[in-house]
């Protein structure tokens, strides 16, 4: 009787663990599985140009600069990758980004790295259906004070050949727009 209540322990024991198993890998297939947002990245894919405004001080007019931009899904169509070129105060400006949609925490993601530093930029970012942008938050280290610093971005794609993107600066808890970005389609 002891060995037929024990086998029937670890037959129920083995049951329970296999099924664990295969809600796990159910769970695991969701989170790998590109979806809709990802198609929302993949449509940027090809050749922009771009027109950016920054502001280094919020009381005077913007720096205007041109570039180009080059998107293209990388990793089975997992994430959007950004590549930027252009002329930043007279300096060649070169820049990456890696944006995507994370399945499990239901957030998007985005790092950035350019010649102009050595820092990265990591952001996260819900989607905000009132104005149709995400709205990403994030630090970055203010190179003048060797701090973190707080950043706000929107982003938008508005059609298919024209993107938005926004920064604000959070300096002493107050927001100052410190980029816009217009991306067009080539």
């Amino acid at each position: 009787m002891k060995k037929i209540l024990f086998f029937i322990l670890i037959v129920g024991l083995c049951s329970v663990n296999s099924f664990s198993q295969d809600d796990e890998m159910k769970l695991w297939m969701e989170y790998m599985t590109p979806g809709k947002e990802h198609q929302e990245l993949a449509s940027m894919d090809g050749d922009w140009v771009y027109t950016s405004k920054m502001w280094m001080d919020p009381s005077a007019p913007p720096e205007i600069y041109t570039g180009t931009a080059k998107c293209e899904m990388i990793l089975g169509g997992r994430y959007s990758q950004m590549t930027a070129k252009g002329n930043v105060m007279g300096m060649d400006f070169q820049g990456v980004s890696i944006t995507g949609f994370d399945n499990a925490k239901k957030v998007w993601m985005a790092v950035w790295v350019d010649n102009m530093g050595t820092g990265i930029l990591y952001m996260e970012g819900k989607h905000d259906p009132a104005t149709n942008k995400v709205v990403y938050k994030g630090t970055a280290v203010d190179p003048m004070t060797g701090k973190d610093m707080e950043m706000i971005e929107t982003f938008k794609i508005v059609n298919e050949n024209t993107i938005e993107m926004e920064m604000f600066n959070v300096v002493d808890g107050k927001e100052y727009k410190s980029m816009e970005l217009i991306y067009t389609r080539k």
